[in-house]
């Protein structure tokens, strides 16, 4: 009996002995296993990491490429507003052109018949002088009267006598000596001259002082 019970204490010691050897070799593989694993989670081999490394890559290159859109877009926007100036400043330029011509047409559209008109005076004004005094008086005030109507619309006779001679609204028919007078001068008006509102329609025929040669 006694060497019974001996033997199965023995046996006894033995599992355990085995149980102790199996937990401590599982405790080693174990350890060896999470350390593996972390080695692993330290060197970034995991698909976690790579992930964030391309979502940030991908982010950084549609940045840049709005970047440079936006640059362009700027680009044109100053481009065009450049054109919008230039086509706003020749449009201004031809209206102003425009009035002005229709400005001109308005002022100057009678200009010829103007000259033909000066003419009717000149007549006038010559029988005026060639008449008795009586006859004379009456064609005076309708010659007084048509030099108003003339001034009336902007036609206007010269009294270039005394002004210094100017080839835009004299012409030169003949010279006289400068008695005490300044050279270039208009000293007399053989021809009347005509301004239509500033502009010259027909140049007054006038004679200059010149100096006197020994």
């Amino acid at each position: 009996m006694a060497m019974r019970c001996l033997f199965l204490a023995r046996k006894s010691l033995n599992c355990v002995g085995r149980l102790q050897l199996f937990l401590s070799n599982d405790h080693r593989a174990l350890i060896g296993l999470y350390s593996t694993a972390a080695k692993h989670w330290g060197t970034g081999d995991n698909c976690n990491g790579d992930d964030t490394t391309d979502d940030s890559s991908h982010t950084m290159t549609n940045v840049r490429l709005l970047e440079m859109r936006a640059s362009k877009l700027e680009e044109q926007v100053r481009e065009l507003t450049e054109r919008y100036k230039r086509a706003m400043a020749d449009s201004d330029n031809v209206r102003k052109r425009t009035q002005k011509f229709v400005q001109d047409a308005k002022l100057f559209g009678i200009q010829s018949f103007c000259r033909e008109l000066v003419e009717v005076a000149d007549l006038l004004e010559k029988t005026t002088d060639n008449l008795q005094e009586e006859e004379g008086q009456r064609l005076a005030q309708v010659q007084d009267r048509l030099q108003g109507i003339f001034t009336k619309h902007g036609l206007n006779k010269m009294s270039p006598v005394g002004d210094k001679y100017d080839p835009y609204q004299h012409e030169i028919v003949c010279h006289t000596p400068a008695e005490g007078g300044e050279p270039s001068t208009v000293t007399i008006v053989k021809q009347d001259g005509y301004k239509l509102h500033g502009r010259t329609i027909r140049h007054a025929q006038v004679g200059i002082a010149v100096m006197k040669q020994d």
